[in-house]
């Protein structure tokens, strides 16, 4: 079994989660970790689970004035090639072999956001037709450029394991369905 993991970082939060997510889900699968301007174009059939994350920016994925005002906080210029995760799930084709998908997030600890990255990366997702297994999930940050609330990359490794656990009881079962009798 085959995972995709996107990202998008602006200040390398989201990239430590996606990297911790990444390794809890190679606990049961190969794992392919790509930044979201390095992503493909199509959803290939070897893959079976797609694993989407970005940072929260004004309760929702980042647009480009998001992007331009991470930068003049301090985030690298021309993060994530220009586009984001936003505009990578709105273009990419799905794959029709994908088992399911999860989407996750990171946003500032102290601002229960009413909308979040990764409920906007979830509706993104259904209309790509593919099964969501997990509910979006939130990794918290301390504030704006980080740093990571203590914690939350092992927390992100431990839901990583959960999802290729979940993923893996789901492949079980198509395997199982799609078996000659």
């Amino acid at each position: 079994m085959r995972a995709l993991v996107v990202y998008e970082s602006m200040f390398g939060n989201t990239k430590t989660i996606a990297k911790a997510v990444a390794d809890g889900l190679s606990s049961r699968m190969s794992v392919d970790l790509v930044e979201v301007n390095e992503a493909p174009p199509a959803i290939g059939d070897d893959v079976d689970v797609l694993v989407v994350g970005g940072p929260t920016h004004a309760f929702g994925m980042s647009r480009a004035g998001t992007r331009k005002g991470a930068g003049e906080q301090g985030a690298p210029v021309n993060v994530s090639g220009g586009i984001g995760l936003r505009e990578w799930i709105e273009a990419v084709e799905g794959g029709p072999a994908l088992v399911g998908a999860a989407a996750f997030d990171t946003a500032i600890k102290k601002a229960r956001l009413m909308g979040t990255a990764a409920r906007a990366a979830e509706k993104r997702l259904r209309r790509l037709g593919v099964r969501l297994v997990a509910k979006p999930e939130s990794f918290w940050v301390s504030g704006t450029p980080g740093p990571l609330v203590v914690g939350e990359e092992e927390r992100a490794r431990r839901w990583g394991a959960e999802l290729a656990a979940a993923f893996s009881t789901i492949l079980s079962g198509t395997e199982r369905e799609r078996a000659p009798s």
